[in-house]
């Protein structure tokens, strides 16, 4: 029976790989999450254990392989509208001061399956539903993620029966989806064309995006080094428009980039914006 572990050293080397090539930091104590990912390709190479998958992986002989681990690797934790609190801040605090722009333009970073994006999305449609003068040259949502695998179901807007009960609110959903024979979601026309869907590594050049007046990079940071954070945060400031915001998750912060950043705390949470110079 081939071997379902991988060697300390093989660990060692696959976690320099990973971070490398998106900037993940393993740690010394993720082997079972590393099993996990990546003990179902074992089935597709059946004469190959756990150290020849990290080895093909490595090597780079298979790219396909290789592109495949790193998307096991990466988290695609989501739900719809996550947390609740930054899209209140963003309709009662965020949206309201933007008021006298024509125009939006708003990133999703990692945006894994889309959820996040398209909930975005339908937060700009309500508030507009309420504030008819807002915003009347519309808005563009970008959404970004390293996995290609990922963005094309982000792209599809197509959510299983399981998607949709996590944190979908049922007026929405009759509102912005159609519902198919099997119980499963497709987002309508109207909410697609909020949505931009594009590949990107968060370690590489942001310029390509062009600027943004709201950027969402939540529960990214906590996988990254202290010197990513910094390269990242100090990224996002060059692409994020002087009177921006910046949406982080609930457990990270800027403070790899303090110099960047000023903090504006509201009843209900918080948010970032750029310090003044």
């Amino acid at each position: 029976m081939l071997n379902r572990e991988f060697s300390p050293e093989n660990y060692q080397r696959f976690g320099r790989f990973l971070e490398q090539r998106t900037g993940i930091v393993l740690g010394d104590a993720k082997q079972y999450l590393v099993r996990s990912r990546l003990i179902s390709f074992l089935h597709e190479y059946p004469d190959t254990d756990l150290d020849g998958i990290i080895d093909k992986a490595i090597s780079g002989n298979d790219l396909n392989l290789q592109q495949r681990v790193i998307d096991a690797m990466t988290t695609n934790e989501t739900l719809w509208f996550r947390d609740t609190y930054p899209f209140s801040l963003l309709t009662h605090h965020i949206l309201p001061g933007l008021q006298d722009k024509q125009r939006l333009r708003i990133w999703s970073a990692a945006c894994s399956t889309g959820q996040e994006a398209y909930s975005i999305a339908m937060t700009l449609l309500e508030y507009q539903s309420q504030h008819k003068e807002a915003f009347r040259g519309g808005f563009e949502i970008v959404g970004t993620d390293i996995s290609r695998r990922v963005l094309n179901m982000a792209k599809s807007a197509h959510y299983d029966l399981m998607s949709v009960g996590r944190g979908l609110p049922a007026a929405l959903q009759r509102k912005y989806f159609d519902t198919n024979e099997d119980k499963s979601v497709t987002a309508k026309l109207e909410l697609q064309r909020c949505v931009t869907f594009k590949p990107l590594n968060l370690l590489e050049s942001y310029t390509g995006l062009g600027m943004f007046d709201i950027i969402f990079c939540r529960n990214v940071l906590i996988y990254f080094s202290t010197d990513n954070k910094k390269k990242i945060l100090q990224q996002i400031a060059a692409v994020l428009d002087p009177k921006g915001s910046l949406m982080l998750g609930a457990s990270e912060s800027v403070n790899a980039a303090a110099d960047l950043f000023s903090m504006t705390k509201a009843t209900n949470g918080l948010f970032y914006q750029h310090k003044p110079r």
